[in-house]
């Protein structure tokens, strides 16, 4: 992947976890910009700001994201309990105990 797929990945991930954090408008310009594909001209346009309100905005709220990811960890948390279902699942489908198998199917569809 590259690296600017990664980031605008990490970001979205990041968005999902901490939307209920955000102001109205870091979340509307989050989801224009990110979510929807909007261009900052876009943006700028439909709200009667200069793009470079937009980019200030999304470059601000980008950064709070990364604060709050940092103290709060729920991103690495979330990728760390994905390897380790990953792994358990692929010892439980070597097992032939099937209370374990619905367990780590519960948990999956917990996902």
């Amino acid at each position: 992947m590259n690296d600017s797929l990664s980031r605008k990945t990490k970001v979205n991930m990041l968005y999902d976890f901490y939307q209920p954090l955000l102001t109205n408008k870091q979340d509307l310009y989050m989801r224009l910009y990110y979510g929807d594909d909007y261009s900052l001209g876009e943006i700028a346009a439909n709200y009667q700001v200069s793009r470079q309100a937009v980019y200030d905005n999304l470059k601000r709220t980008v950064n709070l994201l990364n604060d709050y990811e940092n103290k709060l960890h729920l991103y690495r948390n979330f990728l760390k309990r994905e390897q380790l279902l990953s792994k358990l699942q692929d010892l439980v489908a070597q097992s032939d105990d099937p209370e374990l198998q619905h367990l780590t199917t519960e948990l999956t569809e917990l996902e």
